[in-house]
């Protein structure tokens, strides 16, 4: 993979966990959490767009605005689905299956699909990505077995939904030629006016957390659209085969930071899945 390609994936995993464990942090991460950071990182963003906007070399086209209002629905399906699935099944299958598969998904779509072709190295990378995000998120005993089919369901279609949103990013960053910052600015504000309706369903419960946890809430809204930009600047430089399975490091880091930081357990299972996808980047790096 391009080296500097390969930087932008690895620091975006770095920002990625880092915004992710203030969410974990978060009292209630429902809607009216995902809008507030939503909203406050599209405040922050808009000027930035508008500016880039006017000055762009590339005259502004309609077809941005279509590409942004799919990355729109498709990010929102990803919430709805998610969330669906972590009230019907357990945390402990979903999660992994949905990180798991997403990458998976997207490596085959990109190579049956988009006719890419990453190489053998860059395909064992791929797969000891996936293999070592199962590892670390696998190995707790779900009760319900239930539970565990659920899980796996809503996993399986989380982790499709993931790789819709990754392959359309990746189309529209490289063969539509949207600018990474614009299509994201445009897609955070689609995103907030969309998320309206469910986020003031509860209106006490956006006043509480504005009023209670606002520093996490500006936070997440600094460091999540970081973290993706990063990722669709990669994008435009390698591979959608590639940068995908690459940018599951934020599992390990996660992991980890739940470990050392949150106190979780099953240390040995996250060590083991972290050297696993370690290799698998290394192998992709050297792709």
């Amino acid at each position: 993979m391009n080296a500097t390609a390969l930087s932008l994936v690895l620091v975006a995993a770095v920002v990625h966990a880092a915004w992710n464990l203030v969410a974990k942090r978060i009292s209630s991460g429902g809607t009216q959490f995902v809008w507030l950071y939503y909203t406050v990182g599209a405040v922050l963003l808009l000027p930035v767009t508008i500016v880039l906007l006017i000055t762009e070399d590339d005259r502004p086209q309609w077809i941005w605005l279509l590409a942004a209002v799919v990355t729109s629905l498709l990010h929102i399906a990803y919430g709805v689905v998610l969330q669906r699935g972590y009230r019907v099944g357990d945390l402990s299958v979903v999660y992994p299956v949905a990180r798991g598969t997403g990458p998976l998904l997207s490596v085959l779509a990109a190579v049956l699909v988009l006719g890419e072709r990453p190489g053998p190295l860059g395909l064992v990378g791929a797969f000891l990505v996936v293999t070592g995000v199962l590892v670390i998120s696998t190995g707790r005993k779900a009760e319900d077995p239930r539970a565990v089919k659920a899980g796996i369901l809503y996993g399986l279609l989380t982790g499709a939904v993931i790789a819709g949103y990754t392959l359309w990013d990746a189309h529209s960053v490289t063969g539509l030629g949207v600018p990474p910052v614009v299509y994201f600015g445009l897609g955070s504000v689609l995103q907030s006016v969309l998320l309206v309706p469910g986020a003031l369903a509860d209106r006490a419960e956006v006043t509480r957390i504005w009023r209670e946890q606002r520093r996490e809430v500006f936070l997440v809204a600094v460091l999540s659209p970081i973290a993706y930009i990063l990722v669709l600047f990669a994008l435009t430089m390698a591979p959608v085969s590639l940068v995908a399975p690459a940018r599951e490091l934020s599992i390990v880091l996660g992991g980890l930071a739940a470990w050392l930081v949150l106190g979780e357990q099953n240390a040995v299972r996250r060590l083991a899945g972290s050297v696993i996808v370690l290799s698998g980047i290394a192998a992709i790096a050297a792709a």
